[in-house]
């Protein structure tokens, strides 16, 4: 299910549900001066889009600290934010700074997958002149001796006690963002 334009404030937002796993996206935009400088061990850059994926403890029913970013926030903020920057248009196009926030209100799933989605419908309700639609999935492997089965849109006990899962954002013919996660 997805709700477009549901934070009337935002320049673009998305709340993106599929199963039990929910994003809501939201897109601002910003001026070049808005961008992010990065320094880097040969000098700085910029960047004019900036992708944010927080996934606080109530969506998985736990409580805890919400503050600096985790491992699992890092991850798939960079995963998702691949799957997205492809479609972006170039700064000579479309000269603004780009914030995309992914907010985890539940998960039961891939969330960055939700993620991606979300942050490709909040962009085209921003006006961002993107260059496709973007959908994202999670994929699971079973093995039983010789013989698997391929899962599609995995649910957080299939991915736990699957062998593999495998995350795949893009397009038709395009892959824009790949993870796999291998259990032994």
């Amino acid at each position: 299910m997805c709700v477009l334009a549901c934070c009337r404030r935002t320049h673009g937002s998305a709340l993106f549900t599929r199963g039990e796993t929910q994003a809501l996206v939201t897109a601002t935009l910003g001026t070049a001066r808005d961008a992010q400088v990065l320094d880097e061990l040969m000098g700085e850059r910029t960047d004019t889009f900036l992708f944010h994926y927080n996934f606080p403890p109530y969506s998985v029913g736990e409580t805890g600290m919400v503050g600096s970013p985790k491992r699992r926030e890092i991850g798939h903020g960079r995963l998702a934010k691949r799957g997205v920057l492809a479609v972006m248009p170039d700064m000579d196009k479309f000269p603004y700074t780009v914030r995309v926030v992914s907010e985890i209100t539940e998960s039961n799933g891939s969330s960055s997958m939700a993620s991606v989605c979300g942050a490709s419908l909040a962009l085209m309700d921003a006006g961002v002149p993107i260059k496709a639609a973007v959908a994202g999935i999670a994929m699971g492997l079973v093995k039983e001796g010789d013989n698997y089965v391929v899962l599609s849109d995995i649910l957080g006990d299939e991915d736990h006690l699957g062998d593999m899962d495998f995350k795949v954002g893009g397009f038709p013919r395009r892959y824009l963002c790949i993870a796999d996660g291998y259990q032994n």
